[in-house]
């Protein structure tokens, strides 16, 4: 399977972060990776490669060389989850002759995006079976449900532009209500093959997911267009480049944290402790104390992965007049100078000499003066790790969007970048790199 065929079945396979996760987790244990445990991590043997998670949605993978006696680490960071919308504790509406659920927005997404599209859902659902509480991933594999668009008659001012209400114009039908007595948590164990009789569903977190598939859109097949490229271009060419590595000098790390799209700020998310106790535990268990830790970071770099915002043909005055940034052109270097990205003048130098060493072309990002962009992980993770950091991203289109687009061959490119990147020893001094 090649590499394209490799990332198009990754991320038809990513119907929740839980999904992407377990994806993720599945390719590392292909390749030999050794599987550890957030609550018990004592061990560690150099010349080994391992990861652990956190909350099923978040994942941080590594590689220790043979021969490592001063630690530092190349890491990367993108993120699992996408706008979507999630499903409520007590989801289902009995509305006139309807079955609905009832779902509230995650992220920031475009909302008509979703409407008049087959959806379902998919996550996880925690479930008791006598004594013991297990977490089972869940995917309905059928066009589930809709969200149908009132019809034009009765909204005709809807062309000329609509505030949908999530709580009243975003409730996506089940079914008819003609089921007696319809059991949700019924449905959700006759789903993952459980018997009623001796499980009990105790709770879950569900999403809708759209049920369209990857696809090479374009001419000349430059394009792919999918749901969740935002973030999951980033996470799965990261993770290709990652195992297709090698490195023999530093310790190379590979994340995808969760929440990025709602600010991070959870146990698993990228603005909590899980890099700064990974990372931490690595330099003990390889016999070093607090002081090498406190070295260790100061020598080690970390990209943050994201995707950029393309030029858009429709609406060019949107775009920075210095900084265009063009589908197949280039992996984007991003600034902001406010430190919505972490890039500046010294840590977008590395990455240039990585795009050189490559033989990849770049471009540079910024918002147009008066525009607020997004943030990322970068700057977020600085909060409990500071570590001299960069972002980058592929460029993409239809960004929040249910279904959005990229170039194929940034893609590539972002795969190969990886893989030269964390094969690339990376020596920081203060004010000054060298490379070998």
């Amino acid at each position: 399977m090649d590499q394209l065929d490799t990332f198009l079945k990754l991320i038809n396979t990513s119907y929740s972060q839980f999904h992407v996760i377990d994806n993720v987790k599945q390719l590392l244990l292909d390749n030999g990776f050794i599987e550890v445990f957030d609550n018990n991590l004592n061990y560690l043997e150099k010349g080994k490669n391992y990861f652990l998670t956190r909350n099923d949605s978040s994942i941080i993978a590594f590689k220790i060389p043979k021969e490592i006696n001063n630690i530092s680490f190349l890491l990367s960071a993108s993120h699992s989850d996408s706008p979507t919308f999630k499903l409520k504790p007590n989801p289902l509406i009995n509305k006139d002759n309807y079955l609905q659920l009832n779902v509230e927005p995650y992220g920031g997404g475009i909302y008509s995006t979703w409407l008049d599209k087959p959806l379902s859902i998919a996550g996880r659902v925690i479930v008791k079976n006598n004594i013991k509480i297990e977490t089972k991933l869940l995917n309905i594999n059928k066009d589930l449900l809709i969200i149908p668009n009132l019809c034009i008659h009765f909204n005709r001012n809807i062309n000329q532009g609509y505030a949908y209400n999530p709580s009243k114009d975003l409730i996506p039908i089940l079914g008819l209500n003609d089921v007696f007595c319809f059991n949700f948590k019924k449905f959700l164990l006759d789903a993952l093959h459980l018997d009623f009789k001796t499980h009990e569903v105790l709770s879950f977190d569900l999403y809708l997911y759209l049920r369209e598939e990857a696809k090479i859109i374009g001419l000349n097949s430059d394009f792919i267009g999918s749901p969740k490229l935002d973030n999951l271009a980033s996470v799965y060419s990261m993770l290709i480049g990652f195992l297709n590595s090698k490195n023999d000098d530093q310790i190379t790390v590979y994340s995808v944290f969760d929440n990025e799209e709602v600010g991070s700020l959870t146990r698993q998310g990228a603005n909590s402790t899980f890099l700064k106790d990974t990372l931490k535990r690595i330099v003990n268990l390889l016999n070093g104390n607090e002081i090498d830790y406190i070295n260790a970071i100061q020598k080690s770099f970390l990209i943050s992965v994201d995707n950029a915002h393309a030029t858009h043909p429709n609406y060019l005055e949107y775009q920075d007049q210095t900084s265009p940034v063009v589908l197949n052109k280039g992996i984007a270097i991003k600034y902001n100078a406010n430190q919505s990205y972490t890039s500046d003048g010294f840590s977008s130098s590395i990455l240039k000499y990585v795009f050189e060493k490559a033989h990849l072309e770049y471009q540079e990002f910024t918002n147009r003066s008066d525009l607020r962009g997004g943030s990322t992980l970068g700057n977020i993770s600085n909060s409990e790790v500071s570590i001299l950091s960069a972002d980058i991203g592929i460029p993409q289109l239809a960004m929040h969007s249910s279904f959005e687009l990229c170039g194929q061959k940034d893609l590539f490119d972002l795969m190969k970048f990886s893989q030269v990147f964390y094969s690339t020893f990376i020596n920081i001094h203060e004010n000054k790199v060298i490379f070998k």
